[in-house]
């Protein structure tokens, strides 16, 4: 199968490139925790309007309560009018079925998207979008919304989840094969996914290093519930889905009882057994989902920090986010093998269970300097990715392309 990809001529874009354009952001839910997609689009919000689609779906829906509340929520969020969040940022929240496994559902679903959003185009006065797809399943409107510009941000190994719904891959490289430009956010997405895409580009996550700088600085305060917590502290934060290894974090808990263990984070519906039996280790101590704004103050407590996954299709492709917001924090990192993390200095990475313990054992004996740390990722801010995703959308544009580019760490 050939690749296909339109040609896009340096007329269609504006000449300061992502800057005064109308860009369509289909992504996840925008109330959700800030990831890649809502750091990258804040910064291009500066010099642009966005419409950004709340999620479309990329597993299958259960019948657990938090799930059929989600589908409430998503029904009744349907009738409201595309609302401002936040300067040039513009959310519509799109009705589609949760299912692409045949032909008919995916074109009543493509009719569905394609009316509502051009709908709230036209409302918005958008004249010829970029579109910035962040979602597989974006692969249903893919050239069919008048766009200048396909853009697909590839952050994962979506049909490696483990509820991936039926039919996503085969929109998913839809969606790789339409686009014009594909960024990939590791080196093994990288490799798998170039055949699919003769524009493919590896731009690694970025950070906010400024806000998460701001646990270095001597007048931040803990909050109490984590300042009581005996120390050393072995922290992590992040989402405590079933990508995580509670294995390893129980026999971290065992094998090192002067330690106190603190996960911080939303946990998953299918994780309430492993979460219940690590409530009852003495030195585990389980504080839930912050705000974003307040995980500055959390990981200032964190004498180490853990990036405690398993090790399988989905995360050997993923760059973890929090890594590099520990970094910034000035937080020495120990981790599963990811290789995205191999590459970060003051990130140490174990492929056992035993190797992982004595790594945090000789972490805690070092005491380098936390603005050392964070210097290390002081050049990934995600302004510095914008403007690498800038420099790509040039060099295609002028034909000048090198499959491959990537950001500098």
């Amino acid at each position: 199968m050939g690749i296909e990809s339109t040609k896009i001529s340096e007329s269609q874009i504006n000449d300061k490139l992502l800057c005064g354009v109308d860009i369509i952001a289909i992504s996840n839910d925008w109330t959700g925790d800030p990831l890649s997609k809502t750091h990258l689009v804040r910064h291009l919000a500066k010099t642009n309007r966005i419409l950004w689609l709340n999620a479309l779906a990329n597993r299958r829906p259960s019948l657990s309560q938090s799930d059929l509340a989600r589908i409430g929520s998503k029904i009744r969020r349907f009738f409201e009018p595309v609302k401002q969040v936040e300067n040039n940022i513009f959310v519509l929240n799109p009705l589609a079925l949760p299912a692409y496994g045949n032909n008919f559902l995916i074109w009543l679903n493509q009719i569905l998207l394609r009316t509502q959003i051009s709908l709230a185009l036209r409302r918005l006065k958008f004249r010829s979008p970029i579109n910035l797809s962040f979602n597989p399943a974006a692969g249903l409107v893919a050239r069919r919304l008048d766009e200048s510009l396909l853009i697909y941000y590839c952050a994962d190994e979506y049909t490696a989840f483990t509820d991936s719904i039926k039919g996503l891959a085969q929109l998913e490289e839809r969606l790789f094969r339409k686009a014009d430009i594909v960024i990939v956010t590791s080196r093994p997405l990288l490799e798998s996914k170039q055949k699919l895409n003769k524009n493919i580009f590896l731009i690694p996550h970025g950070v906010d290093v400024k806000h998460f700088r701001h646990a270095i600085e001597p007048d931040l305060k803990m909050p109490d519930e984590i300042a009581r917590i005996p120390r050393p502290i072995i922290g992590f934060h992040g989402l405590l889905a079933d990508w995580i290894d509670f294995d390893l974090i129980r026999t971290i808990a065992i094998n090192i009882p002067n330690a106190s263990l603190v996960l911080i984070g939303k946990a998953a519906n299918d994780t309430y057994d492993e979460i219940e039996s690590l409530r009852l280790l003495p030195n585990v101590y389980i504080l839930g989902r912050k705000a974003y704004s307040e995980l500055p103050s959390y990981c200032k407590a964190f004498d180490v920090a853990i990036n405690p996954f398993k090790l399988n299709q989905l995360t050997l492709a993923a760059n973890p986010l929090k890594v590099r917001e520990y970094l910034a924090a000035g937080k020495c990192v120990v981790s599963t093998n990811i290789p995205a993390v191999t590459e970060l200095k003051y990130c140490y990475t174990a492929n056992t269970h035993d190797e992982f313990i004595d790594l945090i054992l000789k972490v805690l004996e070092l005491r380098p300097d936390p603005l050392e740390i964070s210097e290390t990722v002081a050049n990934d801010d995600w302004s510095t990715r914008v403007d690498t995703l800038r420099s790509i959308v040039s060099s295609v544009i002028a034909g000048n392309t090198n499959p491959g580019i990537e950001s500098q760490d």
